[in-house]
């Protein structure tokens, strides 16, 4: 205490040293003292407030212990009381076991109610999906058996979730699906037998080894599915896994390896020759079998080898005593500035952050080896919807209670959050896509998860909507509705078009194989190339509206467009009448075929003259008179207007019999009455190049022709 005394005098002296160090400064010794002494009265107030606000501290909190002891005094006689009503229960408790096991009957004949449906048309399912096997329809009848096994596991993982121990309820649902069991064995045997003949089918009719294909790759999702399910509450259903991939993969080996060792005709008693005959005809089989496994089996390769007084005051029994209208604000204006402000930034922090995690977290959903939950209509979706806007309903309702206007602030603030974060989730679905090429088996579920950040642009912008409609006055659309539609229409619109990519990387092989000699010859490109699109959109129906009708729509014209395309590339050229009638019969039942196909899949209006285009082109190589080829060529530019110059040359030289005159006549009449195409809503061969070598040449030949006519 001296020492702090010494210390004091100490520095006064210092001070008061400071303060006269020149003698004019003496006539203000009294204003200095004055000055002093306001400070010192100042510090002692303070200091008496400090302690006296400790004082107060400490008798509030010594009040709250006494309470606190009385609290915990009355819950202990609470305990004893609940301990004593405990024991004399017991009895009681035992008593209800009669009351226990009923509940649990109750709870098994509900499961059975809620399937009595499924469990009624069992033999008639079963029986269909007999006759479906009978027939070689393999993909309805796998369809079939899975309807069969879904409902009999789901039975039996009730019964086990219920009572595991319960042997004969479990055996008697067991014995009632008893035939599915031999369903799925007959449905094997079918399938090894596709594959034992694959070299010969894959010949005559690839589709069947596709749908084989496709079987074995939905067993193999449902096999993890079911090893997932029983590591979490070890169930599996009987039968499971059934390892197909693996049997399908001994089945070719055991095909090839008959293949080669049925080549030996002859033996070395037989024949001193036989060894060189018997490499010479392995030699000619393993050569036939390659070319067809790389022509025609090249693209299944990769399948084998992620405010509160005012509320209180404005209550109905207060309005009376009190007129809100009339207190003063509980803070002064500019402290409620300043305490908004600090709360807008803190939480527009908050929400970047949080938005960042979520997206962390649904990306992580995407690499996953199961499928994507479904809605109550079945439409694939993921959770990330469900987490932003319940982030922001949280923090409206918090801003809803301040006043309206900052509501109306906060909520623009969300919504242009929201733009960033949509930005930053379109970066990441094209991440996810460039991921994916890099090796197709990965993520095993890629195709729904797109599907379901597809639909999550659907939720979001019904997400958006009832956010206005909840906390906003106005209901006009804003800079920020736009720019997060235009960028929710863009994801799923990409969404779309990775879908498709990955259709035709699957389809790119057999559209190469189009308008070729081999096409000409018997090709079953078409039929594989419809099968596979229908096998891929029954995955796709899962895609919410309006976007599964436009990627219908653009599947059909994507498909149109490349099957003009191969016209156009001159892949052929027919020598003589024959082959025009015939390659233009083939179009011709090809585009029925594409019709048929897109009109069972709802593509829209426009599929008739989307296909027509393709029969429209094989008119002018039908036609068997070379001199009316300019009013076939008219009619087609007539329906097509934006059909051009280059594509007019581009079908003349296929066809392979218009001579030069002839050519340079069509085009020329055909460039002096030219029609605008400009009202066309759809153009098909605006986009549609020829190659330049084949425009090189038909410029140097029709330069040849106008050089010829002026001679």
């Amino acid at each position: 205490m001296e020492e702090t005394s010494r210390e004091a005098v100490a520095t006064a002296v210092q001070r008061v040293a400071g303060m006269l160090q020149r003698s004019d400064q003496l006539d203000k010794v009294e204003q200095y003292r004055r000055r002093e002494a306001r400070k010192k009265a100042s510090v002692e107030a303070r200091l008496k407030a400090a302690i006296q606000s400790q004082l107060d501290g400490v008798r509030t909190g010594l009040t709250q212990l006494h309470c606190a002891l009385l609290d915990v005094k009355e819950i202990q006689s609470s305990l004893a009381d609940v301990s004593k009503d405990w024991r004399q229960s017991i009895n009681t408790i035992e008593n209800l076991k009669d009351v226990k096991d009923a509940v649990v009957q109750h709870s098994q004949l509900a499961s059975a109610v809620e399937n009595l449906k499924n469990i009624f048309s069992v033999p008639e399912i079963v029986a269909e999906t007999q006759q479906l096997i009978e027939q070689a329809e393999l993909l309805q009848a796998h369809r079939k058996l899975m309807e069969l096994e879904c409902s009999r596991d789901d039975l039996m993982y009730e019964q086990y979730r219920m009572d595991s121990k319960n042997t004969s309820d479990m055996n008697l649902i067991s014995n009632y699906f008893e035939d599915v069991q031999g369903l799925s064995d007959e449905l094997a045997k079918q399938l090894w037998m596709v594959l034992q003949r694959s070299m010969v089918t894959v010949r005559r009719d690839p589709t069947m080894l596709v749908s084989v294909v496709r079987i074995i790759e939905r067993e193999e999702k449902i096999d993890r599915r079911m090893v997932d399910r029983k590591k979490q509450t070890g169930f599996i259903p009987p039968g499971r896994p059934k390892q197909w991939k693996d049997k399908m993969f001994e089945v070719l080996e055991g095909t090839v390896s008959t293949r080669i060792e049925g080549t030996q005709a002859v033996t070395r008693e037989a024949d001193k020759m036989w060894l060189v005959r018997l490499l010479e005809i392995t030699r000619k089989y393993v050569l036939d079998d390659l070319i067809v496994v790389k022509n025609l089996m090249v693209q299944y390769t990769h399948t084998y080898t992620a405010q509160i007084n005012v509320d209180m005051m404005g209550h109905p029994e207060l309005r009376s005593e009190c007129d809100i209208n009339q207190l003063e604000l509980l803070l002064p204006q500019d402290v409620v500035d300043d305490l908004l402000s600090k709360y807008v930034q803190t939480f527009t922090s908050n929400i970047t952050g949080w938005l960042r995690k979520a997206l962390e977290t649904d990306k992580k959903d995407w690499q996953k080896d199961t499928e994507p939950e479904a809605d109550q209509d079945g439409y694939y979706q993921t959770t990330l919807p469900a987490i932003v806007f319940q982030m922001f309903e949280q923090n409206l309702q918090v801003a809803a209670q301040i006043d309206g206007d900052f509501k109306e602030q906060v909520l623009k603030l969300c919504l242009k959050q929201m733009n960033t974060f949509l930005m930053r989730y379109r970066e990441e679905a094209v991440v996810y896509k460039e991921e994916h090429l890099r090796d197709r088996q990965l993520p095993q579920c890629y195709v729904q998860y797109m599907i379901a950040i597809i639909n999550n642009c659907q939720t979001f912008k019904e997400s958006i909507n009832s956010l206005k409609r909840k906390y906003s006055q106005s209901l006009e659309p804003t800079d920020s509705d736009a720019a997060i539609e235009k960028t929710l229409n863009e994801v799923a619109k990409e969404g779309c078009q990775f879908l498709l990519d990955e259709v035709f990387l699957d389809l790119d092989h057999h559209l190469n194989e189009l308008l070729t000699r081999k096409w000409l010859t018997g090709s079953h490109a078409v039929d594989t190339i419809c099968v596979t699109v229908e096998d891929y959109f029954n995955d796709f129906n899962k895609i919410k509206k309006p976007f599964n009708q436009e990627m219908t729509s653009e599947a059909l014209r994507r498909v149109v467009v490349e099957y003009i395309k191969a016209v156009m590339q001159k892949r052929i050229t027919f020598k003589n009448a024959d082959e025009r009638r015939e390659g233009a019969e083939r179009m011709i039942k090809e585009a029925e075929q594409f019709k048929f196909l897109f009109n069972k899949l709802a593509a829209g209006e426009d599929t008739e003259r989307l296909c027509g285009a393709i029969a429209a082109i094989a008119e002018v190589f039908k036609l068997t008179d070379p001199t009316l080829l300019f009013l076939e060529v008219s009619t087609l530019v007539s329906k097509y207007p934006d059909i051009r110059e280059e594509h007019i040359h581009a079908l003349l030289a296929v066809r392979g019999d218009a001579s030069r005159e002839m050519r340079q006549m069509i085009i020329g009449t055909l460039s002096e009455n030219k029609v605008s195409y400009a009202g066309v809503t759809q153009p098909i061969f605006k986009d549609i190049t020829v190659p330049t070598i084949t425009m090189t040449t038909m410029t140097t030949m029709t330069s040849m022709a106008t050089a010829k006519l002026l001679k």
